[in-house]
């Protein structure tokens, strides 16, 4: 067996009843997200989008976290286009390795049972 620790989140940021200015992001001026310029550009890493339940809704890596998290709130082919509104809290931890990327995702994705990630789901009950 293989023992896999998720590290804490290098950046969590939390939806706001206050909305950004009309010239910034969708995900600051639509969905209130007003800090997500602390997310860093250029950095690679996980992402995680939770409901104000804390229920974990996606998981995803990329290599720039800030663009990548960006675009599922403005991106007509985001998995989560539907539910952009769920979005309460979103979570990055920074992870430069590729292959250390597609672990940390498809652990957390089957462990945590993210609600709309359909790929990389095993059958196997934890």
């Amino acid at each position: 067996m293989i023992l896999i620790n998720v590290p804490d989140p290098d950046v969590t940021i939390y939806k706001s009843d206050n909305l950004g200015p009309a010239k910034d992001t969708p995900a600051s001026r639509l969905y209130g997200f007003i800090d997500y310029k602390d997310i860093p550009r250029k950095v690679a890493g996980i992402y995680m989008f939770f409901d104000k339940d804390g229920q974990l809704l996606y998981v995803g890596q990329a290599v720039s976290l800030r663009s990548r998290v960006r675009e599922h709130f403005y991106s007509s082919k985001s998995a989560i286009k539907d539910h952009r509104g769920e979005v309460f809290k979103i979570s990055v931890f920074y992870v430069k390795d590729a292959l250390d990327r597609e672990l940390y995702e498809t652990y957390i994705i089957n462990k945590y049972k993210a609600k709309y990630n359909v790929g990389k789901v095993f059958g196997y009950k934890s």
